[in-house]
């Protein structure tokens, strides 16, 4: 199953792309694009709540594994600079970059903005990616997005392979009950497979549950593979239990406080002692209080750009996770709010 978020800033084309894509679902802060036929299917989800929260900005990507930014001819402004930085501190592999509206400039201008972007994506994670032009009106340059979209899918696909045999890991993105089958959860399988009865617990609430069936693309089945979007029936839960971001495994670190290894973006604003970043880890966040700041084993009124530090984080509810989770740091008072990454210090 392939995987696609759309980013951009708004103008940018995005939801037009998507729409093309596949056919409207669910909609909400993000918005699901949904494409079946023959052995092709495809989710495309629209950050369409961002820029106004960057919350939908990061489910989009999490729920993922291709991205299309996509970047029109008057080139990127802030907030497509800020897909970028969210993009690069995610270490975020796949993607293409989308000249949209191409029909509404010149070659030699194309030509130009493709260059100055290439310079600005050089020292970031999407130095590698392809760029494509799409035409507003007639969306020449679909074809050859989709040729692309399927050539990273493979990609994808071998990575996810190689997790089949760790332990099972479902990031959960909706919740609910459904008359006589009881809660349903719809996520992804980040790691492992998932089998019909298994008995796993949904963190960070820790409530044990069995899996009562399995679907993907509406057909059941006995189990499913790393990478693929499931609907779980669960059993001794209830959907009010259970939210988007909860993560069902068999074992998850959970916790209020952290303490993370953290390395600022060269675009930060500086982090001071008693600030309230939002943190984010798959799909939860939580606003977190800056406790202690620590550079090179000394405490710290503050920290900068491109810095390294410790910060001691204290928050207001419980946040499950794995040692080698990426924590994303942002500041939501800032003009760019994407701030920086860490890890739990072991």
């Amino acid at each position: 199953m392939t995987k696609i978020a759309i980013i951009g800033s708004e103008g940018s084309g995005r939801t037009s792309l998507a729409a093309k894509l596949g056919k409207k679902s669910t909609a909400a802060d993000i918005t699901m694009y949904d494409y079946a036929k023959n052995d092709v299917v495809m989710t495309t989800i629209d950050a369409n709540g961002y820029p106004k929260s960057v919350k939908p900005l990061v489910t989009a990507l999490q729920l993922s594994d291709i991205a299309l930014l996509c970047i029109p001819p008057e080139g990127p402004d802030a907030f497509a600079g800020e897909c970028i930085m969210a993009l690069d501190l995610m270490q975020y592999k796949h993607g293409i970059v989308v000249l949209t509206k191409a029909d509404t400039s010149y070659p030699y201008a194309q030509e130009e903005l493709q260059k100055n972007l290439q310079k600005i994506l050089s020292p970031t994670t999407l130095a590698n990616w392809e760029f494509v032009n799409l035409s507003t009106e007639s969306f020449e340059g679909l074809d050859e997005i989709k040729e692309k979209i399927f050539e990273l899918d493979e990609q994808v696909n071998s990575e996810y392979e190689e997790l089949n045999d760790k332990p099972v890991r479902i990031i959960v993105d909706q919740s609910f009950n459904v008359t006589g089958i009881g809660c349903v959860v719809l996520g992804i399988v980040k790691q492992g497979t998932v089998n019909a009865k298994e008995k796993l617990t949904a963190y960070p609430a820790d409530k044990p549950l069995e899996v009562r069936s399995i679907q993907m693309h509406d057909e059941d089945v006995k189990s499913a593979p790393a990478g693929a979007r499931v609907g779980l029936a669960l059993k001794g839960v209830q959907s009010k239990d259970i939210e988007r971001g909860f993560i069902i495994s068999e074992k998850e670190e959970v916790a209020e406080s952290l303490v993370l290894e953290c390395t600022l973006s060269s675009f930060a604003s500086p982090l001071k002692l008693s600030d309230v970043p939002h943190i984010f880890t798959g799909l939860q966040s939580s606003p977190m209080r800056i406790e202690k700041i620590e550079i090179d084993g000394k405490e710290a009124e503050q920290v900068n750009a491109s810095q390294q530090c410790t910060l001691h984080l204290n928050g207001s509810h419980e946040i499950a996770y794995r040692q080698q989770d990426r924590f994303i740091i942002t500041n939501l008072d800032a003009k760019q709010r994407f701030t920086g990454y860490g890890f739990v210090k072991e």
